[in-house]
């Protein structure tokens, strides 16, 4: 999927149909001289229905698509024949997308399973016809009801991946090169920073034909929570990551202040992204002998104490096994 392609922000205008009107008809036949009513109901209005499909990857098929309309159900006729409902419409989203309404900001549902459907807006009932309204004091009503109006409401799209692994660290820490070893992806790689201007997904094949989805999220910098950068505006996709690999390039002048530095920004977005696995990878590691790889742990293993980390390089291959024996065992630990 190139970057251009991948749209996870859409804002559109729904409506759904209005309801049919009721038939205020009154029975003629040439033998009959006193039919009376039978005018049949309106059909329903059509519903907006939101539906999840997981070989959605984006939103853009939505992009262009300002205004959708739910069709409107039909006037009901003589001989008490009900109007045909109207026309549902659906909204095809991939999985992790949440629905807010524009105006409010509030969450309405988010869809999160293959074929999951979710009402967006209800169509308008029919209005009853006037056979409904026969008494034995109005014999004739000559009334019947309106259809229920349609409703409409504005509203956003938000795609957040959901993603088993989010590769989380600064612009050129190696989270591109690193998806494109571990998996089929084919992001952009370059040596300058921001890259990648949107997050990438790639599938890591694992041991036993298993496998499991990462996310290359683009690079946060400090200040990114308040709106600095580009990766502020994909932070919401590392909420719906399980577990969070943190990329640090082995020539950093500060690793565990990087480290620090990017969980601060995180804290700040949302302080339960904190709860999550998390796993340091120090990247570019072939830079390194063995000899100045045993100093540098030394010293690591001062400052990170309690959170795992390890030394892997994708251009020279290694530890990358390590890396995916660690992240599967993290991704199915029992609880």
């Amino acid at each position: 999927m190139t970057e251009g392609n991948f749209v996870d922000y859409v804002k559109m205008h729904v409506s759904s149909g209005k309801g049919g009107q009721g038939s205020a008809h009154l029975h003629r036949e040439k033998y009959i001289e006193k039919g009376g009513p039978d005018g049949g109901d309106g059909g329903r209005g059509g519903h907006v229905i939101v539906r999840g499909k997981d070989n959605l990857w984006t939103l853009l098929h939505l992009k262009y698509q300002r205004h959708i309309k739910a069709g409107h159900g039909e006037h009901g006729s003589s001989g008490r024949s009900t109007g045909a409902d109207g026309e549902d419409v659906y909204i095809d989203v991939p999985l992790g997308t949440v629905v807010r309404d524009t105006e409010t900001q509030e969450v309405v549902f988010e869809i999160t399973e293959n074929n999951e459907e979710k009402i967006l807006l209800e169509g308008g009932m029919g209005g009853r016809g006037n056979w409904h309204f026969k008494t034995s004091t109005n014999q004739t009503p000559r009334y019947a009801q309106p259809g229920i109006p349609a409703q409409e409401k504005d509203i956003t799209l938000e795609l957040k991946i959901l993603a088993d692994v989010g590769l989380v660290g600064f612009p050129n820490a190696g989270k591109s090169t690193l998806l494109s070893v571990v998996t089929a992806a084919k992001p952009k790689i370059a040596d300058y920073e921001f890259t990648t201007l949107k997050p990438n997904l790639g599938i890591v094949k694992y041991r036993d034909f298993q496998t499991f989805v990462i996310a290359d999220i683009p690079g946060i910098i400090e200040g990114a929570a308040e709106g600095r950068g580009i990766g502020h505006r994909f932070l919401r996709h590392i909420e719906r990551n399980s577990t969070l690999l943190f990329l640090i390039p082995v020539d950093a002048k500060n690793i565990k202040e990087q480290y620090d530095i990017l969980l601060n920004e995180l804290k700040k977005y949302n302080p339960e992204l904190l709860d999550k696995e998390r796993l340091v990878a120090i990247t570019k590691s072939d830079m390194l002998d063995d000899e100045l790889k045993a100093e540098m742990k030394i010293e690591l293993d001062k400052q990170f104490k309690g959170i795992p980390y390890l030394f892997i390089s994708s251009v020279a291959q290694q530890g990358l096994t390590e890396l995916k024996d660690k992240l599967w065992k993290m991704l199915h630990v029992e609880a």
